[in-house]
């Protein structure tokens, strides 16, 4: 793994586009990533296209992020700004180096000092229980959802497609453990992987909410960044294609709606993302 130190010039990006639905800013605390998960988007984009190391063998520390973040808040808050807060959306803010670094940590400090107005952390990491005394202030404070990656329930899917990235057992658990202490918990089945029957009965009760995307409807181009990853060839090599059409968003919420209600489901396509308290179109 490569690991470098580099200082951001910015940490919270407006955001813009599909992916803004509900929320006003992203902040990455780290570029690249070590899950290396082989349906990445991020592959195709310009910061790993442009890069001689293969992703998911480079990860670029920005030691200056919290520092950013609370100056760059203040300047915002001065300004009167909402700030609806997504981390991450190019890596995840738990990189198993952050045991060491502690870099996302100390951004949550800062967030307790100077909170947004909600908060989405989006990861794939049971590394994220080690802040739930941060998350409960912060969510004091503010809305916080938890957002764990669940692609499927099968770790021979997970093995094929995400091989580097944590076990799916370690993930429930750790969701299991934000939602018991009152935090708002969402399952991310991000993209849909084969999964078994009994896949929504592994939520049950550990989740508000569950969100449900694809590789043709969330990789940002319609599908062509997935297909420019191989990806129809990964599943039909793998005797897979029934789990990649176009309509396996509307299938898989067919089917969810079976164990949970309707108001709890939603697809990455919707045009409007729900908060906790509120729906931002």
């Amino acid at each position: 793994m490569q690991v470098n130190s580099i200082t951001a010039k910015k940490i919270l990006t407006e955001m813009q586009g599909d992916s803004s639905v509900g929320f006003t800013h992203s902040l990455n605390p780290y570029s690249g990533c070590a899950f290396g998960c082989r349906y990445c988007y991020v592959r195709e984009m310009p910061i790993q296209r442009y890069s001689d190391t293969p992703w998911g063998e480079w990860v670029s520390i920005k030691t200056n992020a919290a520092d950013k973040y609370r100056n760059e808040m203040v300047n915002l808050r001065r300004r009167n700004k909402s700030i609806h807060l997504f981390m991450s959306t190019a890596t995840d803010p738990y990189q198993p180096l952050e045991r060491k670094t502690e870099l996302t940590r100390s951004i949550l400090e800062e967030m307790v000092k100077y909170p947004p107005d909600f908060l989405q952390i989006q990861t794939r990491s049971p590394l994220v229980v080690r802040d739930l005394n941060l998350l409960l202030e912060l969510n004091q404070k503010c809305e916080v959802l938890v957002s764990m990656t669940i692609e499927t329930d099968r770790e021979d899917m997970k093995r094929l497609f995400a091989p580097h990235a944590p076990g799916i057992k370690l993930r429930l658990k750790a969701l299991k453990e934000v939602n018991n202490v009152g935090i708002a918990t969402q399952a991310s089945i991000s993209p849909v992987l084969p999964f078994t029957p009994d896949f929504p009965k592994t939520l049950e009760s550990i989740v508000d909410r569950i969100y449900i995307d694809t590789l043709n409807i969330g990789d940002g181009t319609r599908g062509k960044r997935s297909e420019r990853l191989g990806m129809p060839f990964l599943f039909k090599e793998n005797e897979l294609s029934g789990w990649y059409q176009m309509d396996i968003h509307l299938r898989v919420e067919k089917y969810f709606k079976k164990f949970f209600p309707e108001e709890m489901i939603f697809i990455s396509s919707d045009k409007v993302y729900p908060l906790k308290g509120k729906v931002l179109e």
